[in-house]
């Protein structure tokens, strides 16, 4: 649990536990349009019938750039961006390394609407339906770590407060005070506040989606069971959200999603403490299949997905076509035959 909403007739307070490259790399992404006048948030148009948004990009590091300053400036989260850059130094990457940018996404399997969050992935998408069409901005998080996790299932936003005050209950007194560290019974709004600016109270007893005093860390599983965003994000997010918005939260390390190129598949790494997962290993893979082809028959490079599938870099990669439109042997050869990340790091 995380946290507690306690009213009074002038604030609400808030009383919370919170606190490899592979060959067939294409770096053909789809891009879709960004829905002008959001702010900086990474938003993309909806393509009905297609669930893959995004594109992978590199740059190059600068000289006293560590993996995390690259996540903030892009957008991206420690573990995703660890993940795509297998062998490269988080604190030390180095003058000139390439950095391959993950922002490629497949969509999860949930009902399109208000916020959905893939603690999988530690990122989160909000939904807006705007003049006909629909979008959706994506953000990374972190998650509860493993003995605090993030509570899965349908939830709705119950309440929100600006600057808000925390109220560490008395487990978080007592672990800060097992490591030698005193914590007051209440944290005013300020620098010292982990909730930051912004919070959103979770319809689930004692949870929040918040903001952070501490950035560096998104992007990682190390909350007592809350969602944290960078400062930045969630001062977007926060005036969007309405009380009542809905909440999916969700556990798909395995996603199969469509694209006008064709079938693509995301693989992440199970989570700490995710042991159903773990132990049902690649029938995750086969019913996530099952579930995007079950209307829309697929042919598959079945050798390219036990390579995508092995390696969990988080980067969605082609595997297949529209079974009517060309075959799974075409796919593979024009992957295959197309710049890859590896060979541009050669």
């Amino acid at each position: 649990m995380c946290a507690v909403a306690h009213r009074s007739p002038a604030r609400t307070h808030w009383n919370t536990k919170c606190a490899i490259p592979i060959a067939g790399w294409c770096l053909t992404a789809l891009l879709l349009a960004a829905v002008p006048g959001l702010g900086k948030a990474e938003t993309h148009v909806l393509t009905p019938g297609y669930d893959v948004i995004g594109s992978v990009s590199t740059t190059l590091a600068a000289h006293d750039d560590t993996l995390i300053d690259i996540g903030k400036r892009t957008g991206l989260g420690y573990e995703e961006l660890r993940r795509a850059n297998p062998g490269v130094d988080v604190w030390l990457p180095g003058e000139g390394t390439e950095i391959v940018l993950p922002k490629r996404f497949v969509l999860p399997v949930a009902a399109r609407e208000g916020v959905i969050v893939n603690i999988a992935e530690f990122r989160l998408y909000y939904f807006k339906q705007s003049d006909g069409a629909q979008s959706v901005a994506t953000f990374p998080v972190s998650i509860g770590r493993m003995d605090w996790s993030t509570p899965l299932g349908r939830h709705r936003i119950a309440a929100k407060q600006v600057r808000p005050t925390w109220y560490p209950p008395k487990s978080i007194r007592e672990e800060h005070a097992a490591d030698g560290r005193f914590l007051a019974t209440a944290v005013p709004p300020g620098p010292d506040n982990p909730l930051g600016e912004y919070a959103m109270r979770l319809s689930v007893s004692s949870y929040l989606i918040h903001g952070t005093n501490k950035p560096a860390g998104i992007g990682m599983q190390v909350t007592h069971g809350c969602i944290r965003m960078n400062p930045e994000d969630i001062s977007w997010l926060f005036p969007q959200i309405r009380v009542g918005t809905p909440v999916q939260i969700v556990n798909q390390p395995v996603k199969f999603g469509w694209s006008p190129d064709g079938l693509f598949l995301e693989v992440h790494p199970v989570i700490d403490g995710d042991t159903q997962s773990t132990e049902r290993g690649m029938t995750v893979l086969t019913e996530a299949y099952v579930e995007a082809t079950r209307e829309r028959p697929a042919d598959i490079d079945w050798q390219l997905v036990e390579e995508v599938y092995r390696a969990k870099l988080g980067i969605p990669l082609r595997v297949g076509t529209d079974a009517v439109s060309q075959p799974a042997s075409a796919v593979a050869s024009s992957i295959r035959e197309s710049s890859t990340i590896s060979e541009a790091r050669q």
